[in-house]
């Protein structure tokens, strides 16, 4: 089943999520649904709050194999790099995000097995993106306040429910 992706303004987004304290059929079907709903928005990643579930869950897939991150945290991170960055919830946008370049995180898996994944570049920067989801945090909340300032009216119309894409523009995968 395919979920409708909250948007920017959406009250959930901003929510801190709770742990999953179990794996269970309905999470299973959870994380199914969610790969559905990002593949079809062609995205990289989904964290659970995006689709309405406050739940520490998230999902990436930047091309290799599709990483579940249940009950995630980072471990260790760094260097530091900016690049452009987008999501799911706000149609349209990037902007450039400066994060950490290499992060060890630490997650469960659909099995309920602990484990570590080492990542860097886009893989690093997906997994920095959706844990922020998970704590309420957005990316634009990692932009000066002047450059939110010059950007205020497309983040009025995302909150409106508009997309900043062009009919005709092919959308780029946002995080």
């Amino acid at each position: 089943m395919k979920y409708r992706v909250l948007h920017f303004g959406e009250e959930p987004l901003r929510a801190a999520s709770e742990p999953v304290t179990e794996i269970t059929d309905d999470i299973r079907r959870l994380v199914d649904d969610m790969f559905e709903t990002m593949n079809e928005a062609k995205g990289v990643g989904l964290a659970a709050p995006q689709v309405g579930v406050n739940l520490r869950l998230a999902i990436i897939d930047i091309g290799d194999d599709p990483l579940i991150l249940i009950n995630p945290r980072i471990i260790k991170s760094s260097g530091k790099e900016t690049c452009d960055e987008g999501c799911l919830s706000f149609p349209g946008l990037t902007e450039k995000v400066e994060r950490a370049k290499k992060v060890v995180a630490e997650a469960t898996d659909i099995d309920g097995s602990l484990y570590q994944i080492e990542a860097e570049d886009l893989l690093a920067r997906a997994i920095q993106h959706e844990l922020d989801h998970l704590d309420g945090v957005l990316f634009i909340d990692r932009i000066s306040k002047a450059r939110k300032l010059q950007i205020k009216h497309e983040l009025e119309m995302i909150k409106n429910g508009e997309s900043l894409y062009d009919d005709d523009e092919e959308e780029e995968a946002p995080l």
